[in-house]
């Protein structure tokens, strides 16, 4: 489908969904951006649903502003995937131990690494830029100085909620590895300190809604939050580029007879601020659940736990500021799909992947997530399917 216009108080909000489908929660608070002083345009995707402030699924682009909490507190998060050598021939009958490992290499959950892992021992790991990382890490807000060493130990690890670490087969039969992952809790500490920051801000206490508080170009906070915000995107993207490396190496070696070799790794963030330009106009562009989409650019769109993934190719598109849906999105709330279905329905949903099926991640059963193919045919005029892919083994955090 290409887009559906719906009046907006300063622009028109381009919308690549249904909107006689999208809750009212969600359509009020496309509403509310769209009266944002700064606003230069708003694109909805296909897999949008009810956030903090603005929508999941939500393409905002203004002019000499950014609000912190449309970004979100997991600043940069977003997926890696990458082609192996490897076939589903190759594959043994009995897939538990190979993510007993996965899970032995790459702490889950709130688990970090006993000790900073040192990417220089990683196999081909380019370590260019890491010592200047590091050392601009003093240059962050001064509330988040003192967890220094935890962000360090929690460079490559995973995290909880919907974050995962998968064995893909496509329908070729090719393994793929797959992950989702962000900037783990030093970028959702950064995220919060700077939320707050923007609320007492004058020009921002006449608002619809306090969560939309935003920052202006040329002042001290706004410096303050560029600086913290590109930080902890880079930060979101080493840490997905570590625990790839970390769950080759497991492949390397669960496969060492098979020589196992790797296409370049994909990469993309959907939790994001980018600076591009639109209409002769510089703009920042925030992709709050969206990937960027620009034309023959790669990118990642996974749909739950047990259903399947795309990998997709750009198309770039304009009028969505060159983006796509960075998921299937939830249909129904955390607290909604664990009073919803039990262990026994997360059982039947996920036959056939080897993953958790306790009360732990009954929240992410695929029935708690939109469908994605329909997702996926609704923006067929932002990006080409490349490849599709199905898990046969899901890490949760």
């Amino acid at each position: 489908m290409s887009y559906v216009e719906v009046p907006g108080a300063k622009v028109p909000i381009r919308m690549w969904a249904d909107p006689s489908t999208v809750e009212g929660g969600a359509m009020q608070q496309l509403q509310n951006v769209a009266t944002l002083p700064w606003i230069k345009g708003l694109a909805v995707m296909p897999d949008v649903h009810y956030g903090k402030g603005a929508t999941v699924g939500s393409v905002i682009a203004m002019h000499g502003a950014v609000c912190p909490a449309a970004v979100g507190v997991d600043i940069g998060c977003g997926m890696s995937a990458v082609k192996t050598s490897l076939t589903a021939n190759d594959l043994p009958g009995d897939l538990s131990r190979l993510r007993s490992k996965i899970e032995q290499a790459i702490p889950v959950g709130r688990g970090m690494h006993r000790d900073e892992v040192d990417p220089s021992r990683l196999f081909q790991f380019p370590t260019a830029g890491w010592g200047d990382f590091w050392s601009r890490f003093d240059g962050v807000a001064d509330s988040v100085k003192f967890r220094h060493e935890r962000a360090q130990k929690q460079m490559g690890t995973l995290g909880s909620g919907n974050h995962f670490i998968e064995f893909c087969l496509d329908e070729s039969g090719a393994v793929w590895l797959m992950l989702h992952s962000g900037s783990r809790n030093i970028g959702k500490e950064l995220a919060e300190y700077h939320i707050g920051e923007a609320q007492k801000l004058p020009h921002n206490q006449g608002l619809v809604d306090r969560d939309l508080a935003v920052f202006v170009a040329d002042t001290p906070q706004m410096a303050a939050y560029r600086n913290d915000l590109f930080w902890a995107q880079e930060y979101a993207k080493y840490n997905r580029a570590i625990m790839m490396a970390l769950f080759q190496e497991v492949v390397r070696r669960e496969f060492r007879k098979a020589k196992v070799t790797f296409d370049p790794v994909i990469s993309c963030h959907h939790n994001y601020v980018a600076e591009e330009r639109y209409e002769g106009m510089d703009l920042l562009v925030t992709r709050k659940g969206a990937i960027r989409a620009g034309s023959g650019e790669f990118g990642i769109i996974p749909g739950s736990m047990g259903t399947g993934s795309y990998i997709v190719k750009g198309l770039g598109n304009e009028a969505s500021f060159n983006s796509a849906s960075h998921g299937a999105g939830r249909k129904m709330s955390r607290s909604a799909a664990k009073r919803r279905f039990s262990t026994r329905d997360l059982e039947e949903q996920t036959r056939g992947v080897e993953c958790r099926k306790d009360s732990g991640v009954v929240d992410e059963i695929p029935g708690a997530y939109k469908p994605i193919e329909k997702v996926i045919d609704q923006q067929r005029d932002l990006v080409e399917v490349v490849a599709k892919l199905k898990q046969v083994i899901c890490v949760k955090g």
